[in-house]
C-alpha cells in the first residue's frame, strides 16, 4: 500500500513561511535513522534530507506564505501547506498519514491524523525532516539578507535574541504581523516596517 507521510515545520516562529512535506517511502530502499526531526541534530537532518529525496518513491515540499499565515491564521495556513505538499506528489498515495490531530479538509484522499506520528511512522518522520530542513534553509537565506536579526541561529522563533532584534531594528515584511510580539511592535510604532 502506498502511504504518504505528511508533517509541517514552522508553526511557532515569528517570521517566514510555514513549510510542509509529503513523502512516500520506498520499502525496497529503507533509510536508517529516520526520527522526529526535532529529536535529530541539524547535521543529522542535513545528512538525511538528500537521502530521503534520493530514495523515496515520491516527495514534495510546499509552504504557505507569511501573507497567507496573517490572512488565514497559522492553523489554516499549515493545513494549506500540507494539502499543497500532498497535491504536489508525483505518485498518488492510497492513504495519507498526517502528524497531529487533524486532517486538512482540502485533502480528498483517504487520510488520518496520528498524534506524535513523526515519532511513530517513518514516512511522517521523513516528511518532518524535509519540511524542517527546507524551512531552516529559508531562514538562513533571510539571515544573509538581514544579519542583524540572527535568523540563522534562532530560525525565527521568539527567542530573547530575536525579540531584542525586533526592538532594536523593527519589523520586516517577512515577520508574521498576526503574531503577538510582532503585532505589539507594530501597534507601538504605528505599523511602520523596517
Amino acid at each position: 500500500m502506498l502511504i504518504a507521510g505528511v508533517d509541517e515545520a514552522g508553526r511557532g516562529p515569528l517570521a517566514g513561511a510555514v513549510f510542509a512535506a509529503a513523502v512516500i517511502l520506498d520499502p525496497a530502499r529503507p533509510i536508517a535513522g529516520l526520527a522526529d526531526s526535532k529529536k535529530l541534530s541539524e547535521a543529522k537532518r542535513d545528512e538525511l534530507a538528500p537521502l530521503i529525496k534520493e530514495r523515496a518513491l515520491a516527495w514534495c515540499i510546499a509552504s504557505a506564505s507569511v501573507e497567507e499565515i496573517d490572512r488565514l491564521n497559522i492553523l489554516h495556513a499549515t493545513m494549506l501547506a500540507m494539502s499543497r505538499a500532498v497535491e504536489g506528489l508525483a505518485v498518488t498515495p492510497e492513504e495519507v498519514l498526517i502528524d497531529g490531530n487533524r486532517v486538512p479538509k482540502q485533502i480528498k484522499l483517504p487520510a488520518r491524523a496520528i498524534v506524535k506520528g513523526d515519532a511513530l511512522e517513518p514516512a511522517i518522520s521523513a516528511a518532518s525532516i524535509l519540511a524542517k530542513t527546507a524551512r531552516d534553509a529559508e531562514l538562513v537565506a533571510l539571515d544573509a539578507q538581514f544579519p542583524q536579526y540572527g535568523f540563522a541561529r534562532h530560525k525565527g522563533y521568539p527567542t530573547a535574541e530575536h525579540l531584542a532584534a525586533i526592538a532594536a531594528h523593527g519589523v520586516l515584511p517577512e515577520h508574521r504581523k498576526s503574531f503577538g510580539p510582532v503585532k505589539q511592535w507594530l501597534a507601538d510604532h504605528q505599523g511602520e516596517l523596517f
